[in-house]
């Protein structure tokens, strides 16, 4: 069997005007590659592994040149809102997020596949298989094939870039949305991007038709069979595009599919990274089904690697089995959670595998801990001794830097499942009577999912007290803008809490006492009640303070 050479494999797409070479991480050289594709706009809300996208973005000098638009949103679901309108203007715009913040986004994501695209629109999904700080590992490649619209999943950091700047040529070819999936280890490891001549950005232009974007029945039902009839174009573009490679191999007892990052874990076993197995490199879907039949009827099993769930795995059993054996996650080839890596794959295709070396006993793994002088273990010690006299296991926290105080040497909260159901819980169980209730969430994920649970709570006149851990950033991303900066306590006013029942305090060691008797009081109150904890998060107080300093020394230096 022949198939392609892959040696210098470069699709047609990435070999025009070819020049500047970066070092850049995975989520670099995505931001890199929308710059270039000419964006106007990128919305977005922080979450690991996606941060750093549009960190590198709004710190381009690239940026400020050509005036992109970047912006923090208040959640995910604003972000895709948001970049839809700009591309309904015509411009190009970038969204970014973690995979579970798609599941926020889902409704937008989900509709803007029937309203389809008018500039281009890249919708980047950053996966955490292992789940190293997420609640799951789902894996977005389900949600872009339940919108139906194209998917790129790169290999490699120069792919990433390169798919970026395809990504929004395909999304205003198709006149669709486009999902760029990434993993952690891609995100978040560096190699030489070789960059391309930028782009300008696209000039103002409405849709041809201006009730593309309203979605009555008469509108909607048309435009969704429009979406099924490009359903072949997707798949015809996939399988010219260059993203999908056969690479041959000499012994065809094994065929391999990898899936965007797998392919490295499978090359890394082989010297020079020559595999001698015939392997099918899916990089783009809709998953081309007449290169995977290619495939799978010249060799005598198939083995299917994959970063997330089984989703090409499932797809070969039930469309070209054929009697033959399928190797990967669900046969237990693979594990069925985790990460892949090489040692992994080595296993799979029954090769040596590089063990590594044990730990010494020295190096004790230890839990994460709150920075020292962080603000929310003050709040959380006030909070543990209000609560020592109720039964245990009624306080409900939210996703943030606080989440750590479950772990000694606190172990203050009950529960962690999503961005605001802190609030939303402690209704239901105060409604179960487990009553007092406590909600606590920070300042960020308040604006981002817990106004309307408080909303809720006011309108039920819940007897919960919520505490709302202010340290003015989204600290557990680095730092970044919260949207609540200077607005909570106009906020809880304005959502109808009883102004007798809001309550700011400063979480200091030497305020404890009184922040205890505050706590103290609205616990014991029988109906909705907020306390604002705040304090400047000590890490961007470090950073402000230095350079502060650094700014008094350059005044200085021009005095002199």
């Amino acid at each position: 069997m022949k198939f392609n050479n892959f040696a210098r494999f470069e699709n047609n797409f990435s070999l025009k005007n070819k020049m500047e070479k970066l070092l850049l991480l995975g989520d670099e050289s995505i931001a890199q590659g929308a710059l270039d594709a000419g964006i106007s706009g990128v919305y977005a809300y922080p979450g690991t592994p996606s941060t750093e996208i549009t960190e590198y973005i709004q710190n381009s000098k690239q940026t400020e040149n050509v005036k992109v638009r970047s912006q923090w949103s208040a959640n995910e679901k604003t972000a895709m809102e948001t970049a839809l309108g700009m591309s309904y203007a015509g411009k190009r715009a970038l969204v970014c997020m973690k995979h579970v913040g798609l599941n926020v986004a889902a409704d937008p994501f989900i509709n803007s596949s029937i309203t389809g695209a008018n500039g281009g629109l890249v919708v980047v999904s950053a996966d955490d298989p292992s789940m190293h700080s997420s609640q799951n590992e789902q894996d977005s490649r389900f949600y872009g094939k339940f919108a139906q619209i194209p998917i790129m999943e790169p290999s490699n950091q120069q792919e990433a870039y390169e798919m970026t700047r395809y990504a929004f040529e395909l999304s205003e070819k198709m006149g669709t949305p486009v999902l760029m999936r990434v993993t952690t280890r891609l995100s978040h490891s560096r190699s030489i991007v070789t960059c391309s001549k930028p782009k300008s950005q696209n000039e103002l232009h409405l849709p041809s038709s201006l009730k593309q974007y309203i979605l009555l029945p008469v509108n909607a039902k048309k435009q969704y069979n429009d979406l099924l009839g490009k359903q072949v174009h997707f798949e015809e573009e996939a399988a010219r595009s260059g993203f999908n490679v056969m690479i041959d191999g000499e012994d065809n007892r094994l065929g391999i599919i990898t899936c965007g990052l797998a392919y490295n874990y499978l090359a890394e076993n082989f010297t020079d990274f020559k595999v001698p197995f015939p392997v099918l490199k899916i990089s783009q879907y809709p998953v081309p089904v007449k290169m995977m039949k290619k495939l799978v009827d010249h060799v005598e099993e198939v083995l299917v690697l994959e970063e997330g769930y089984p989703l090409i795995e499932e797809l070969l059993r039930g469309m070209l089995n054929e009697g033959k054996k399928i190797k990967g996650r669900l046969d237990g080839s693979l594990p069925r959670a985790g990460e892949l890596n090489p040692k992994l794959v080595a296993k799979a295709l029954g090769i040596e595998a590089n063990e590594g070396f044990d730990l010494p006993d020295v190096l004790v793994g230890r839990s994460p801990l709150l920075c020292d002088g962080c603000s929310h273990t003050d709040s959380f010690l006030a909070l543990n001794e209000v609560m020592k006299k109720y039964s245990a296991g009624r306080v409900f926290s939210d996703i943030g830097c606080y989440t750590l105080s479950a772990l000694p040497p606190l172990e203050s909260i009950n529960s962690c499942v999503d961005m605001g159901a802190s609030i939303t819980m402690a209704i239901g169980a105060a409604d179960a009577g487990l009553v007092p209730a406590v909600a606590a969430i920070g300042d960020s994920t308040f604006t981002h999912s817990g106004i309307t649970g408080l909303l809720d709570a006011v309108n039920n006149n819940s007897p919960i007290t919520v505490l709302i851990l202010d340290n003015s950033t989204t600290a557990m991303t680095g730092g970044q803008h919260s949207a609540a900066f200077n607005r909570l306590d106009d906020i809880v006013r304005g959502v109808g809490v009883d102004p007798d029942h809001i309550h700011v305090i400063k979480p200091l060691r030497r305020l404890h006492e009184e922040n205890v008797n505050i706590i103290e009081k609205e616990v014991g109150y029988e109906g909705v009640s907020v306390i604002i904890a705040r304090r400047e998060c000590v890490q961007t107080l470090a950073r402000r303070m230095k350079l502060k300093a650094l700014e008094k020394k350059k005044a200085r230096e021009v005095e002199a």
